[in-house]
Formats: C-alpha cells, structure tokens, sequence
C-alpha cells in the first residue's frame, strides 16, 4: 500500500515495505559511445565519468547486442519511502549482506529498487520478507 505523504519512521518504513519480485531478469550494461538506446526500455541509469550504465532488460539487452555486466533480479519496496529518511537502506542491506546476498539499490522518488543476482531472488525475498516481520525497536 503506497501512502500519500512519504514515510520518514523506520519502523513504519520496514513494517510496511512489502518487497515485490518483479517479473523478468535485468542487466546491468554500458552502452558504446554514441549508442543511442530506447529510452522506454531503460529501468535506470547513472552517468559516470567512464560512461553511462544502465538497468535494462535482459531481452532488450540482448536484441540491442549490449554486454549484461550483471544478470539481475528486481525487486521494488512498495512502501512510500521519504527520499531523505534515514535507516531503511542500512536495514535492508544489512539483512541481505547477513544472508550472503549482494544488493544494488536505485531510489526512485517513491520507492527503493533492489537488484539482486538474479539466482539468488528467492533468497533476498525471504531475507526482506523476515526483516519486515522483525520487530524493530522504537
């Protein structure tokens, strides 16, 4: 359940997560130079000095002939995180890194995005699914 106003309490930010596995397997890719990409098929990107990455899907990288970086799973926090709230990524990096599960993580306005190995997405969600059954202490 998304709310209006974006959540700031930790508690009621790892009470209400409601991790979701999105459908599919995504990359992580760098497009060649000049590479112009569809720009509805990008999940996200990040401009870095050595070029630009980008999350797309795995069939997209494929038809596009971009290298996967990394195969991934995708799954999204559904609870309206404050951009500035604090804790949330400590917590759910914690109970993945505690379960030997590596996490990259794209914030969006609303939600956090966690991409996992994409064999290990089972995993992560019952890591999520206990932290958020994990009382957390006021």
């Amino acid at each position: 359940m998304t709310h209006a106003e974006p959540i700031h309490n930790l508690r009621d930010l790892i009470r209400g997560m409601h991790p979701v596995l999105n459908p599919g397997t995504f990359v992580f890719a760098t497009p060649r130079p000049g590479e112009a990409l569809d720009p509805d098929r990008i999940v996200a990107s990040m401009r870095e000095p050595e070029g630009v990455s980008v999350i797309v899907d795995a069939v997209y990288a494929e038809q596009t002939n971009l290298a996967p970086l990394l195969r991934c799973a995708w799954i999204t926090l559904t609870v309206h995180s404050a951009l500035d709230a604090v804790g949330l990524t400590a917590a759910f990096a914690t109970a993945l890194a505690d379960a030997g599960i590596s996490c990259n993580v794209v914030a969006g306005a609303r939600h956090d995005h966690l991409f996992v190995p994409e064999d290990q997405a089972d995993a992560a969600m019952d890591a999520l699914l206990r932290l958020q059954r994990t009382p957390v202490p006021e």
